[in-house]
């Protein structure tokens, strides 16, 4: 799919969003978690929104891969990538308390997991944010299915943009092709999803989108607790 397959006006109305959030809503950041969407969101930013500030989620366990494609990104664009890592103190007690890898014993474990290493984080990194930006689709999961172009966080008390959420899996990639923008490696080995190494795995033929982000959980509780709210319990 080429550059000409994307409408034109998909792109354009990005395009406006972006710089509308840049303008009005002061200081605002973006979640990049560095997959084929927030690729797309960088590059979009780099070019047109460069005020909105980009920051990404250090778990310490992401795939060695993730980091190569951060240094990639801070080569290729000129913006300053912040980079927010969990607290040692609440990585070490769930340690103590479940294990290194306890997160594969219940959906309550693993969400004490992904609370102490990205949902924290996250709360540090949007502090005195009055918007945040992420490249959620509605086509990437049935917990995402009804996802609003723009949403009030009531968690964090700021408006939430999702500004590829009517974007095709097919009209991402075309994108990045197309603008020659940096992607992770491990999509060329079948993880159209890409979050922590433990947690993540290839896909089978068929498999849904997401299905290899913790494969062992049924499809209705795969969100880490960053994007759940109202609408995802609905949905889920």
């Amino acid at each position: 799919m080429s550059i000409e397959c994307i409408p034109q006006q998909r792109i354009g109305e990005a395009v406006s969003l972006l710089k509308r959030i840049e303008r009005e809503f002061t200081p605002a950041a973006f979640a990049n978690s560095l997959g084929a969407e927030d690729m797309v969101l960088t590059d979009l930013i780099a070019r047109h929104a460069p005020g909105i500030e980009v920051f990404t989620l250090d778990t310490g366990r992401l795939h060695e891969e993730t980091y190569r494609l951060m240094q990639r990104v801070a080569d290729q664009y000129d913006l300053r990538l912040r980079v927010y890592f969990p607290q040692p103190e609440a990585v070490q007690q769930f340690a103590m308390a479940y294990g290194a890898n306890g997160f594969y014993e219940s959906i309550e474990q693993r969400k004490a997991c992904c609370h102490a290493r990205k949902i924290e984080p996250l709360g540090r990194a949007l502090k005195g944010k009055a918007a945040w930006i992420t490249g959620l689709r509605r086509e990437q999961a049935v917990t995402r299915r009804d996802l609003p172009e723009r949403e009030f966080d009531a968690a964090h008390g700021i408006e939430k943009f999702n500004p590829l959420a009517a974007w095709s899996e097919a009209e991402v990639w075309a994108y990045l092709h197309a603008y020659g923008v940096p992607t992770n490696e491990l999509h060329e080995r079948g993880f159209p999803s890409i979050g922590c190494a433990p947690c993540t795995r290839a896909l089978a033929a068929g498999e849904d989108l997401r299905a290899g982000r913790w494969w062992w959980e049924d499809p209705q509780s795969k969100e880490c607790g960053l994007h759940t709210n109202k609408r995802d319990k609905d949905a889920a």
